[in-house]
């Protein structure tokens, strides 16, 4: 009985951290791109940075609002969001992958 409860409490414990970032992105074809991301166990990405990248330097550095959503200009040239919610639950997506 101890051995079950212990391997429950360890898998209890992984599973709470077995979780992805995810994001998608679109442009609303007013010049602007809206982002909106969260977590594949439904939680939350407010509050979690988010990054515009051209030429591997950030553009635009903010934080997602309470909605788990960015809006920015888009920039003229080719560009890279990033999620960042630490290590491990990055998100990329290169703006030629940004439809309307």
């Amino acid at each position: 009985m101890i051995k079950k409860t212990i391997f429950s409490l360890a898998f209890l414990a992984s599973s709470a951290f077995a979780h992805s970032a995810v994001m998608s992105c679109f442009d609303n074809g007013d010049g602007t791109i809206t982002c909106e991301g969260g977590f594949s166990d439904g939680s939350s990405s407010s509050g979690v940075a988010f990054i515009v990248e051209q030429n591997e330097k950030a553009v635009i550095e903010t934080k997602m609002d309470d909605n788990g959503e960015v809006t920015f200009k888009k920039p003229s040239e080719d560009f890279v969001v990033i999620l960042d919610a630490g290590e491990g639950h990055e998100v990329y997506i290169k703006s030629k992958e940004i439809t309307q």
